[in-house]
């Protein structure tokens, strides 16, 4: 008897490499304006627009509110197949289409100064900036709902998911390295002078690197639109490389409401909510907590981060064998047990050796916990929808719905229990927040991997 007939043969791959790596520079629009609204928005907003800390927390909440409900509302749209002549091109990258047409278009704003009301109220140039946040924040849940749903339906290859979440990843992660070693170099990279803090007149400044991250990012967004092609919606045999813990395989077809039933769908959901609320909460505040705290020359605020994602850039690539030979738990909670590390000793650090030396030692470990955590939840969450690829953007739109929503509550929070600005206050909102985010890793991720099935 033949053994060919009992057996499954698993496939390495179903995607060209040229597929592949076209997928993985389809996000590279949005991580690159995500590095910029994490990393500096708070930063433009106090030293060179020089808002009071509420006004800053009120358009950072404003943005995480309108991404985290237009997530979940893309995900059902963009799950439905509409014979619309527009939705012929592909029900996701249609959808990625639109969002990146709205990127464009607003993010412009969002580092320059109010045209026409640049000497206005504050309360005015809020509701300016808030529009344009609302405009952008649509757009870049689009793009970002779309762009991860897209990854069930191009292939029914577990450890090639992984893969291509592992490749997005490192691209996401390069995206920001970019965006750091532009802001380096348009600070003034090898400048001498280390009193210089960011003023008003360093506004042009913002507006030249957000005009060339959008730039670079609109050419990748070309090559991603051009080179991967959409599948029609489809069930996908299921292979040896398809078998995972989760009992969902027979709801082949799980609708949105169906996904409210199920346990894990909640579990996976503070996993990925605790994830995110590590990786964007270090994200923006380190530039606060270089300027303020540590006192550190402004360049800081370009090269301390680019150490935190080059490192990240470099375990990203590493993720994907860890996770073959240890499982999805270990290499999780490896992730965890880094991001907790960097959390304590950021915490507790003092003196000039930790100012000028350890700080470099502390971001590596950052970037090392956020990038294990980010692919790993990611990849646990498309091994969640498995073959239920219908209604695979709405599960990721709820998820980042959680993302969002948390995220903007937390800096609001942190934002107004500091009410006197945020050069006095500024070592107190770091370490409120470093509290918070040790708070998270010890608990939501670690129950969650407890009481959730994931790939062995």
């Amino acid at each position: 008897m033949d053994d060919s007939s009992s057996t499954v043969e698993t496939p390495t791959h179903s995607l060209s490499l040229c597929t592949r790596l076209a997928y993985s520079v389809g996000h590279i629009l949005n991580d690159l304006c995500a590095s910029m609204w994490f990393s500096y928005l708070l930063v433009y907003l106090h030293y060179v627009l020089q808002f009071n800390n509420n006004t800053a927390g009120i358009l950072m909440l404003t943005g995480q509110i309108a991404d985290g409900v237009a997530t979940p509302f893309v995900g059902i749209e963009s799950d439905k197949i509409d014979n619309f002549w527009l939705c012929r091109y592909g029900r996701r990258k249609t959808w990625h289409l639109l969002g990146t047409i709205c990127v464009l278009v607003s993010f412009p704003f969002l580092f320059s100064k109010c045209f026409g009301c640049s000497e206005a109220h504050e309360g005015a140039q809020l509701v300016y900036y808030a529009a344009f946040i609302i405009i952008f924040q649509f757009g870049w849940a689009s793009v970002q709902i779309s762009h991860l749903s897209l990854i069930p339906d191009l292939t029914p290859v577990s450890s090639e998911r992984v893969e291509l979440n592992s490749l997005r990843y490192a691209f996401t992660v390069a995206s920001n390295i970019s965006v750091y070693v532009i802001t380096w170099v348009f600070l003034g990279a090898g400048s001498t002078d280390k009193d210089h803090y960011l003023t008003p007149s360093d506004a042009p400044l913002f507006r030249n690197i957000t005009l060339t991250v959008l730039g670079v990012g609109f050419l990748f967004s070309v090559t991603f639109h051009i080179f991967v092609k959409e599948k029609k919606p489809q069930t996908h045999p299921q292979t040896a490389s398809d078998e995972v813990d989760f009992d969902l395989d027979h709801l082949t077809h799980l609708t949105w409401k169906e996904w409210f039933r199920e346990p894990q769908f909640y579990q996976i959901g503070l996993l990925y909510m605790g994830t995110r609320l590590y990786v964007n909460l270090s994200q923006v505040y380190t530039p606060l907590y270089l300027q303020d705290s540590l006192k550190l020359e402004t360049q800081s605020i370009a090269i301390i981060p680019l150490v935190i994602y080059v490192s990240g850039f470099l375990s990203s690539l590493f993720v994907t064998f860890i996770n073959r030979k240890l499982g999805s738990k270990v290499t999780y909670l490896f992730g965890v047990s880094s991001a907790i590390g960097a959390s304590v000793w950021l915490y507790f650090g003092r003196g000039d050796l930790y100012r000028y030396r350890e700080v470099y030692a502390v971001a590596v470990l950052i970037g090392i916990g956020g990038s294990t955590m980010l692919v790993t939840s990611l990849s646990i969450t498309s091994d969640l929808i498995g073959k239920n690829t219908s209604s695979g953007a709405f599960v990721f739109g709820a998820m980042s719905f959680l993302d969002k929503l948390s995220n903007g509550l937390a800096v609001l929070i942190i934002q107004d229990v500091h009410p006197y600005g945020a050069v006095k206050t500024a070592s107190g909102i770091i370490n409120m927040s470093w509290c918070l985010l040790v708070v998270v890793q010890l608990s939501l991720p670690s129950s969650c991997l407890l009481h959730c099935p994931v790939l062995p």
